[in-house]
């Protein structure tokens, strides 16, 4: 049994089974909402520089791995020396470093004339055998381009002439297709695209004592910048999330043929969204996502990878860019300041909102942005001098603002965060004047 969390397979993809169909700055960090707080998310991690592609597909299966299998459409015929194994642990680097995130600020004590500003900075917490008989792909007008085993997945690249006669390949081969495949495939076909198919070699998967599914890369050139989600949705029974990492030497990339729009950042928001930054997160993307039509992608995460404002996990090292797919970097000049711009996207789509695959434009912008929530935290010390009181009043009035925005950005209701507020009421001991000391020593 493969164990996994509980997520499905990578969506924006056709997943098959064989016996049944699987689901598809400053101050310091205090908490980040990664990929874990949506339960039906997919991850890709695509790095593109001119008309080069590589593309990593992140394979969050769960179920037996004897009934796995995915098809992807591809432009052309990919060779062995195209595809390859990855690291699953890349996926975890770069979703840490690039996840929006919350952190905190301290104010000084009211009191005092010339206040020492407090730095602090603190880490974040966090199957296709060898004998299986192909029947009848001629007369179906199907053609097997090229057949190979790159570490635990058997591979197929597939030619069609028509919808019909892949579906029935695949059918007489094993595959259970979700419905309506034969609909869905008829464009890629029209469009003279070639289709990989991945299925888990149990022989090798078991030598190698594997529990998870890695990752797989392919490297390609193509004109067109997109990624197929169509298929994806036939084993979808709503919206699904997906999450895509672009990294460029140019500059932000976002969709061609949808709206990329930023996501509601740099709020202050009240201390008690410490304890439930996923619920708050989840509600913030979700409000975002209603407000913009349900059809434009997110963007989380857009930064120069050679530099943080800090950093909310450490910048992936040349190494790790290169398990990422980053193949423009030569030297070790590189490793100090590497010309390597990240994107992160983050797309809830249904067939509704988002009838086409998605198609990417490289851009020129480099302007920084990060999905980023506020506390400040008041001083929670003693309050001793006279002007401490005017610091009180304002912290109040400063709940009751970020109480707002925390009901603006999820469609909370504001009564009931203001009843979990922990209103800031300090000890304040304020000495007598000079005078009443003097006067109340001759009483």
């Amino acid at each position: 049994m493969l164990e996994r969390s509980q997520k499905p397979v990578f969506l924006t993809l056709l997943t098959l089974a064989f016996g049944s169909v699987a689901l598809a700055f400053c101050g310091f960090y205090v908490a980040k909402a990664d990929t874990d707080l949506f339960n039906e998310s997919s991850k890709v991690i695509l790095t593109r520089d001119g008309e080069r592609t590589i593309l990593t597909m992140s394979n969050d299966y769960q179920g037996e791995v004897s009934e796995f299998a995915m098809v992807v459409p591809i432009p052309y015929v990919f060779t062995e020396e195209q595809i390859r194994v990855g690291d699953p642990l890349i996926f975890e680097r770069i979703d840490a470093y690039s996840a929006p995130r919350l952190v905190e600020y301290f104010d000084d004590d009211p009191c005092l004339t010339s206040p020492i500003p407090i730095v602090t900075e603190v880490g974040i917490p966090e199957a296709m055998a060898a004998d299986i008989a192909f029947r009848g792909a001629d007369a179906l007008g199907v053609t097997i381009e090229e057949q190979f085993t790159v570490g635990e997945y058997d591979i197929l690249i597939l030619g069609a002439e028509e919808s019909n006669g892949l579906e029935t390949w695949l059918l007489e081969n094993g595959y259970n297709l979700p419905e309506g495949a034969s609909e869905a495939l008829a464009p890629y076909i029209e469009n003279d695209m070639k289709f990989f198919v991945a299925r888990v070699n149990l022989e090798a998967f078991d030598e190698a004592g594997y529990q998870t599914l890695r990752p797989l890369m392919m490297a390609f050139e193509s004109e067109g910048f997109m990624l197929p989600i169509q298929l994806g949705m036939l084993n979808a029974a709503g919206p699904q999330d997906l999450i895509v990492y672009l990294l460029s030497p140019v500059g932000r990339i976002e969709l061609d043929n949808y709206r990329t729009v930023e996501l509601p950042s740099n709020v202050n928001v009240p201390e008690l969204v410490e304890e439930q930054f996923g619920d708050f997160y989840q509600a913030a993307f979700e409000t975002a996502w209603e407000r913009e039509g349900k059809d434009a992608a997110i963007l989380e995460y857009a930064w120069d990878m050679a530099w943080c404002d800090p950093c909310a996990a450490d910048p992936l090292s040349l190494e790790e860019l290169r398990w990422a797919g980053v193949f423009w970097l030569d030297g070790a000049e590189d490793a100090f300041a590497p010309n390597v711009y990240l994107t992160r996207l983050h797309i809830r789509y249904d067939k509704e909102h988002f009838p086409e695959d998605l198609r990417f434009r490289v851009t020129e912008n480099r302007n920084n942005f990060q999905g980023r929530y506020v506390i400040q935290r008041p001083w929670d010390g003693e309050i001793s001098c006279e002007e401490g009181q005017a610091y009180v009043e304002q912290v109040q009035i400063r709940q009751r603002e970020e109480a707002r925005a925390l009901a603006n950005l999820t469609g909370w209701s504001f009564g009931r965060i203001m009843r979990d507020v922990d209103v800031y009421e300090p000890v304040v001991n304020i000495p007598d004047s000079w005078w009443d000391r003097v006067f109340d020593s001759l009483d």
